[in-house]
């Protein structure tokens, strides 16, 4: 039946009627907050592209999480500036890294809050790559055992769940191998399945100082072009052991995400990540975009489009919005 019988403005005209009938709905208990720990005390310390967003030293790392959790979100995810970094990233699986102390404090004063630790070695090796280099490259088999050293020493600090990002082929496994033998079989692992070699990583990288040194990160991120490749790497991965799967950057791959979610029955998480937020701060700073209006809208797309969890700078003034 055509116009005038339906008229699907009827159930526009007012916001009860809008939201009586609305698809998707953001929750704060669906939110994962980034948080970068470094050394030192009584450090907040803003980062320049990302306004609103802080390197913080362990003690007020923990204050904050105090006031995330209070808000309603539910886990944060720690990335660590260790105090030096050397060619095999040792600071990552240093018992005392900065990463570890981190996740003792928050887990003494914080309980509840869930904890999830980004494994992977960048931050820490002085070449600013994910990996052991040898003869100019990364090696895929020899960082997999430094990765699975990080995760453990992550899990024997009391982390609440392994996020390895690197994106070298087997890490789940091999993670899942380490963790289990050790007892920790009940930690899961949020793996970044679908990290591609995305442009929108800029700011992070000034964050962490984790930019390479050389070369770049396409021989072991994925190709942006690549559609097919990403649900591959997701079934491995779920082969492997991995308990959430992720995409990462949110949305230049929404498509990915939606083809994600109708093929595999796991938790699927999506990184809006820190390209996404910068472009939006800054062009709502210029006056040209409304800021929360586009970031309710951007974050409602990654959610209608199949994510179980959102990670993503933007979590504490979300919480705060659908609070009011």
């Amino acid at each position: 039946m055509a116009f005038p019988i339906h008229r699907p403005r009827r159930l526009r005209r007012t916001e009860a009627l809008r939201g009586l009938v609305r698809e998707t709905a953001l929750s704060p208990r669906s939110l994962v907050f980034p948080m970068f720990v470094c050394p030192g005390v009584g450090v907040k310390d803003e980062i320049r592209a990302m306004p609103g967003n802080y390197r913080w030293s362990v003690d007020l790392l923990v204050e904050e999480s105090k006031e995330v959790y209070g808000l309603g979100i539910p886990a944060v995810i720690l990335f660590g500036i260790p105090e030096k970094k050397d060619e095999v990233g040792s600071g990552a699986y240093d018992p005392q890294g900065i990463v570890q102390r981190a996740v003792r404090a928050l887990k003494r004063s914080v309980p509840e809050l869930l904890v999830i630790c980004d494994v992977c070695l960048d931050e820490y090796t002085d070449h600013g790559h994910c990996g052991v280099i040898k003869n100019g490259e990364v090696d895929n088999d020899s960082t997999l055992e430094l990765l699975a050293k990080t995760a453990l020493s992550q899990a024997e600090a009391g982390a609440d769940m392994i996020a390895p990002s690197d994106m070298m082929d087997g890490r789940v496994g091999r993670i899942r191998a380490a963790l289990d033998g050790r007892d920790f079989e009940n930690v899961p692992i949020l793996a970044y399945s679908a990290k591609y070699a995305s442009a929108f990583y800029g700011p992070f990288r000034e964050a962490a100082g984790s930019a390479p040194r050389f070369g770049d990160r396409k021989s072991y991120q994925m190709d942006p072009a690549n559609q097919r490749e990403a649900l591959r790497e997701i079934a491995m991965d779920i082969e492997e052991g991995a308990d959430i799967i992720m995409v990462k950057p949110a949305l230049a791959y929404l498509d990915v995400l939606a083809l994600a979610r109708r093929q595999f029955a796991v938790p699927l998480a999506a990184y809006q990540v820190s390209g996404e937020f910068s472009m939006i701060a800054a062009g709502a700073a210029n006056g040209w975009i409304d800021r929360e209006l586009v970031m309710m809208e951007s974050l409602l797309a990654i959610k209608r489009a199949g994510a179980d969890l959102i990670l993503t700078y933007f979590a504490k003034d979300v919480a705060r919005i659908l609070r009011r």
